[in-house]
C-alpha cells in the first residue's frame, strides 16, 4: 500500500456526475498526498477497471445508476480484499450504513464533509484503520453470525448431518471438537467434511468456511437490513 509521507495514496473516485468527481480530485490532489489514478460514473465500469488498477483505496458514491457504491465495494473486494474503500454519500440512513459495513467498507461519510477532513479519513482508511461505528459493525458481525442458512439453496446437496457439521467447521471448530459437540467419531467427522466439499466442489475447509460467511451475508442483506438499526 502507498501510505508513506514519499508515495501518494492512489485514489480511485466513482460517482456518476462528472463535476463531482473533477471536485474530489481537485481536493484529494491538492497537497500531494493523494494521487487520483482513474474514475467511473458507473458500477459497472468501475468493478472492471478497480481491481486492474489496485488503488489504495476507491471512494464510492453511494447511490449510482446502476447500483451502489456497496454493491461496487462488495464485488472489488471479493477480488482484492487489500483495496480499501469509502462511501461517499448524500443520505444518512441506518440501511444504508448496514449494507457498507456488510459490503466491507472501511469508512461511511456524507459529502457534507470538508476537503481537508475527507483526505484525513482515505489516508486513515489506506493506513489500515475501519472508521465505521465499532458498535454496529460489531452488531452486524454477530447478527451474520447467528444467521441460519442451514436450508440455502446452495447447500441443498448435503444432507442434515454434512449441513450441521459445514457450520461447526464454519464457526472454527476442529475435527475433535465437531465430534465431541455432534457425538460421531472423530473419522466420521473426516468423512463427513470429504464429502461436503466433494459435493460444493471446495478444496478446503477454509473454502467452506468462506462460503458459509458469504451465504450468511448474502442472507443478511437481502431483504431486511433496515431491521437490524
Amino acid at each position: 500500500m502507498s501510505t508513506s509521507t514519499n508515495t501518494p495514496v492512489k485514489i480511485y473516485l466513482v460517482d456518476d456526475h462528472e463535476i463531482v468527481r473533477r471536485g474530489l480530485a481537485e481536493v484529494l490532489s491538492q497537497d500531494g498526498r493523494c494521487e487520483v489514478i482513474g474514475d467511473s460514473g458507473s458500477a459497472v465500469e468501475a468493478i472492471a477497471r478497480i481491481p486492474a488498477l489496485r488503488p489504495d483505496v476507491a471512494v464510492l458514491d453511494g447511490r449510482l445508476g446502476d447500483g451502489s457504491g456497496m454493491d461496487v465495494c462488495r464485488e472489488v473486494r471479493s477480488i482484492d480484499p487489500h483495496i480499501h474503500c469509502v462511501i461517499l454519500t448524500s443520505y444518512d440512513d441506518d440501511e444504508a450504513m448496514m449494507q457498507a459495513i456488510l459490503a466491507g467498507a472501511q469508512a461511511y461519510v456524507l459529502k457534507q464533509i470538508r476537503g481537508n477532513e475527507l483526505v484525513d479519513v482515505v489516508l486513515r482508511v489506506a493506513a489500515g484503520e475501519n472508521l465505521l461505528d465499532d458498535g454496529a459493525a460489531r452488531e452486524v458481525r454477530d447478527r451474520i453470525a447467528a444467521t441460519d442458512i442451514s436450508h440455502h439453496p446452495a447447500l441443498e446437496e448435503l444432507t442434515e448431518q454434512e449441513r450441521r457439521v459445514l457450520l461447526l467447521v464454519a464457526d472454527g471448530m476442529t475435527n475433535r471438537q465437531i465430534a465431541g459437540e455432534l457425538f460421531l467419531a472423530e473419522k466420521t467427522v473426516k468423512n463427513y467434511i470429504t464429502s461436503i466439499l466433494a459435493k460444493l466442489g471446495l478444496g478446503s475447509r477454509t473454502q467452506a468456511a468462506v462460503l458459509v460467511e458469504r451465504l450468511r451475508t448474502h442472507a443478511l442483506s437481502a431483504p431486511n437490513v433496515r431491521n437490524l438499526a
